[in-house]
């Protein structure tokens, strides 16, 4: 009986030495295998004929050329299109529900510049940017907001009244603002196209490259959610 108590007592030991070792070998092999790779973010891009890349060839429209400056600088993200050319800010709220449907983890924000061409009540630009503004932090969706500035031949008044209006929004909690979308490439016939108003691809690249770091910060809050 004692030899038999002694066999299976050593059989248990066994057991229990082959079940640590299995169990280290699991964790060597995870360690191994690094931690699993998130989800790239996924950010809306809810704006008009600027983000839809009116008069560009598809690779070097401004979605097409962020995502690449992204994915140069290692971040995993992918660019959702919902950039209509000719809409304005009421068309960007009525169709946000539909924009949203793909579950974006957070959006970037480019409408205004057809309200300023078409001289549209500031008033009435801002509360259908506040309304979009609501339902992206209703949802606890980052932000980055881009202005635009108006034609100057409506008038300083308006002018100044229409640039107030994404000052404003740009304050509110949760929302990274850029005061004017097309900084640094407005009135440059060398960076726009003939019409004077949309980017060509190297008016396209200064935007990214002064978005770039925005979009960064974009990202980084919404793995932060």
């Amino acid at each position: 009986m004692a030899s038999m108590a002694a066999a299976y007592g050593l059989g248990t030991a066994a057991r229990k030495a082959r079940s640590v070792l299995a169990a280290l070998l699991i964790t060597v092999l995870s360690a191994a295998a690094g931690p699993a790779r998130a989800a790239p973010v996924r950010i809306l891009v809810l704006g008009d004929s600027l983000a839809a890349g009116y008069g560009l060839a598809h690779d070097q429209d401004f979605l097409a050329q962020l995502q690449a400056a992204l994915r140069a600088h290692g971040d995993d993200a992918t660019l959702l299109d919902g950039g209509v050319s000719g809409d304005t800010t009421a068309g960007g709220r009525a169709r946000l529900d539909w924009a949203l449907a793909d579950h974006p983890d957070a959006v970037i924000v480019e409408l205004g510049g057809n309200d300023g061409l078409r001289g549209i009540d500031p008033r009435d630009t801002e509360a259908n940017l506040t309304a979009i503004l609501d339902t992206l932090a209703a949802r606890k969706s980052p932000v980055l907001l881009s202005g635009m500035y108006a034609p100057p031949n409506l008038g300083g008044d308006y002018g100044n009244q229409f640039r107030a209006v994404f000052d404003r929004l740009g304050k509110r909690p949760g929302v990274l603002y850029d005061p004017f979308f097309l900084a640094g490439v407005a009135e440059n016939p060398a960076l726009n196209q003939p019409d004077g108003v949309h980017p060509n691809p190297q008016g396209v690249r200064i935007i990214v490259a002064r978005l770039l770091p925005l979009v960064e910060r974009l990202i980084a809050e919404a793995r932060a959610q």
